[in-house]
């Protein structure tokens, strides 16, 4: 008789659960960037210094998912998917309550860190219950998904900014964390048999994933490319604010406009999955993430502020949702038998490029798209660079990928 454990399957209701789980980090990044130029008169301080409230977040969402990871590798899925869901929810109501702005940076540290947990356990989760094709496609559907948050939370966050201030949405993020330690524990049920979980070591799992060239590939490729994501997200709030001039609501709408671009983006290249070779894909994306880029430094060296910059922005965005369900699949099959750690590798070099990212794009001032632009090239290139490295001709004892 099969044990509880190879009788695992991808549920609707655990299906459900992830998706809860990975949209939670989006929520958490996005839901109070409208808040940002209010934020900096309330606190009476700069744009950087308000941009290193979401840097903390990044920071914490980078180095808790090395420790989940580890930890759930270890000791299998449940225990720390349950400790970190329960650390959201406190640092999320210390974040609310937050006097000042330094104690507000440290609580979305540790609102990072707790957050980690759902974001990196519920990939390994999608590692244990599915295989092959249906691993990429799965992903790229959770991605799907994740990209509705980053629509609806600058909306959500605008309004509610406007009823209450950015402490009100810092409630409403505590009621999801909350919602979020509820379905951990009433649906997830161990999906990591105690016969491969691994032992010794407690970073031999992180070792080992490293020590796998292509993999390593993969993760810088997957990190850089999101590291042009991040680069947006924090420079939003500036560049639809001040550098084109729209209110909150109109940078709200625009920013709903482009998670919608990734989403369409993100549904088409499931359909491509089996049909499409995934590596081929990415290139393609890869190629027009760089296009797009090398325009938006265009118009900004030439000071043109006018709406063609924000279709290149749409066009930048929508080509990542062809890349991040893609390249986690690809990444995760070369290191199946520690996908838990491989998981938080790929969501650490995620969150902590984005975090290295953010103050970046405020370099060259709040009304100005230039050393946002500048990020996005740098990170395109070296995205499109580490996909090269991963082709079969500098593997040669690799199997071709699909």
């Amino acid at each position: 008789m099969p044990s509880a454990f190879e009788r695992s399957r991808l549920t609707p209701p655990l299906f459900a659960l992830l998706i809860l789980l990975g949209t939670t980090g989006p929520l958490a990044t996005d839901m109070y960037l409208p808040s940002f130029p209010a934020m900096t008169q309330e606190f009476s301080t700069s744009a950087s210094a308000i941009q290193l409230t979401l840097t903390f977040f990044l920071l914490g969402m980078g180095l808790g998912q090395l420790l989940w990871g580890a930890l759930s590798d270890r000791l299998g899925r449940a225990r720390p998917l349950r400790w970190g869901t329960a650390l959201f929810v406190l640092a999320s109501v210390a974040a609310a309550l937050a006097p000042s702005l330094e104690a507000l940076s440290i609580a979305r540290g540790l609102q990072g860190i707790g957050g980690a947990a759902g974001v990196v356990i519920s990939k390994a989760i999608v590692a244990d219950t599915t295989k092959g094709v249906q691993t990429a496609r799965t992903f790229s559907i959770l991605m799907t998904f994740g990209a509705i948050a980053p629509a609806v939370a600058p909306l959500l966050g605008a309004y509610l900014g406007e009823l209450g201030g950015f402490r009100l949405v810092l409630w409403v993020l505590s009621a999801a964390a909350l919602l979020m330690v509820t379905g951990s524990l009433a649906i997830y049920r161990e999906t990591l048999a105690p016969a491969a979980r691994s032992g010794g070591n407690f970073l031999a799992p992180l070792k080992l994933a490293l020590s796998r060239r292509r993999f390593v590939g993969y993760l810088v490729q997957f990190g850089f490319a999101f590291g042009a994501m991040m680069a947006y997200v924090s420079a939003s709030p500036f560049l639809y604010q001040e550098v084109l001039g729209l209110s909150a609501r109109g940078y709200a709408l625009c920013f709903g406009l482009n998670a919608a671009g990734l989403i369409l983006s993100g549904l088409v290249s499931a359909r491509l999955v089996g049909r499409v070779p995934l590596r081929r894909t990415i290139s393609v994306a890869l190629t027009i993430l760089l296009g797009a880029s090398l325009v938006i430094l265009l118009l900004a060296m030439l000071q043109i502020r006018s709406l063609g910059l924000a279709a290149v922005i749409f066009v930048l965005v929508s080509s990542i949702g062809f890349t991040m369900g893609n390249t986690t699949g690809l990444a995760l099959a070369e290191v199946r038998d520690v996908s838990g750690s491989g998981s938080a590798l790929l969501g650490s070099a995620q969150f902590l490029i984005g975090a290295l990212a953010t103050p970046l794009v405020g370099l060259s001032g709040a009304d100005s798209a230039l050393a946002f632009a500048l990020t996005a090239v740098a990170s395109s290139l070296i995205a499109f660079g580490a996909l090269l490295y991963t082709a079969d001709r500098f593997h040669p004892g690799a199997m071709e990928h699909p």
